[in-house]
């Protein structure tokens, strides 16, 4: 089953629409399924006094308050639609989270194919509510989360309209960078495992290994956040991929896809060539004469594997030679 990669431009844009074309084409360059953005109006989403996250400080400072940072990092209607443009031109889809019922509505009338759920709103019930009532298919992002809340946000979204079936949720750290320590991978089987859903990884660690390890997991979707430069001022920014490393990454999980291979223990197309090189058989370690029996001291094991199995060693051992064989000769029985 193929991956599917969400390429997380997120605000990385920095509110300039030319930066987000830009970060459009890196994510398609880079063979990603989706590039997402964030839809929002920060009137509606933050108060004017709501503080920054940790993280949002250490990168853009304590002076500017949230609701003024997300203002100007807000897509506008025509950027929207510029964007959209833009995927279709590149063959790469287009994807937005909404963080508001206003913005939820929004997406739907742009024709939104899926909806993504961000961890922030994995509480909101209204907001899951006009989710759920769309029917479509829905990523659902977990982080800060308790199999509780998760199970309570599936309840809320199926009664609203949407199957579980439609349901991806996406196992995450709520931190820029998520520590190691605090990864906690194996909980993204234990979503899956509680409610019959398909699972996947939401990535803010740095590098890629993480991911990488999610879809040999089983993971069907990972998300990752990437930006044109790391150095470029903003929230985001220092918690992103680079351009090369995007590239990598889904380089990476097409080739973990390829490996992953069927649950079949067999060899391969490539090893049945190599089964008569690489393994042994027994072979006469002095020469014997016709009619005297195989013993330990006059046989041994060598390469190629074209003659007689080791594993026969027990029954051969005390039976006589049929014919002369000289030293070093794989030998018949």
């Amino acid at each position: 089953m193929k991956t599917q990669i969400v390429a997380e431009a997120g605000v990385n844009h920095n509110g300039d629409a030319r930066l987000a074309h830009q970060l459009i084409d890196v994510a398609a360059d880079a063979g990603a399924d989706r590039v997402k953005f964030q839809t929002f109006s920060a009137d509606l989403l933050v108060t004017t006094s709501a503080s920054k996250a940790g993280y949002q400080e250490r990168s853009t400072g304590k002076e500017e308050s949230q609701h003024a940072m997300l203002r100007r990092l807000e897509l506008s209607r025509e950027m929207h639609l510029e964007l959209i443009e833009h995927c279709k031109r590149r063959g790469i889809g287009f994807f937005s989270t909404a963080f508001d019922l206003s913005s939820v509505r929004f997406l739907a009338e742009l024709g939104a194919e899926c909806f993504k759920v961000p961890s922030g709103e994995v509480t909101n019930l209204p907001y899951l509510r006009l989710i759920g009532s769309y029917g479509k298919p829905v990523i659902l992002s977990s982080g800060m989360c308790t199999l509780g809340e998760i199970e309570a946000a599936l309840g809320v979204l199926e009664a609203s309209g949407t199957p579980r079936a439609r349901i991806t949720v996406l196992h995450c750290t709520t931190e820029y960078p998520a520590p190691m320590e605090e990864v906690n991978l194996r909980a993204m089987l234990s979503i899956r495992d509680a409610f019959a859903v398909a699972v996947g990884y939401s990535d803010h660690t740095p590098g890629i290994e993480v991911s990488l390890a999610a879809v040999a997991l089983g993971a069907t979707v990972i998300e990752k956040h990437f930006t044109l430069d790391r150095s470029l001022p903003g929230p985001d920014h220092k918690a992103s991929l680079e351009p090369n490393e995007l590239a990598a990454l889904v380089r990476g999980i097409r080739n973990i896809e390829r490996a992953l291979g069927s649950p079949v223990k067999r060899p391969s197309a490539s090893e049945l060539a190599n089964i008569a090189v690489a393994r042994k058989s027994l072979v006469a370690a002095c020469a014997i004469r016709a009619g005297e029996p195989f013993t330990e001291a006059n046989l041994t094991v060598k390469r190629p594997g074209s003659g007689v199995s080791p594993m026969c060693w027990d029954q051969v051992i005390g039976r006589r030679a049929m014919r002369d064989f000289r030293a070093d000769e794989l030998i018949e029985i």
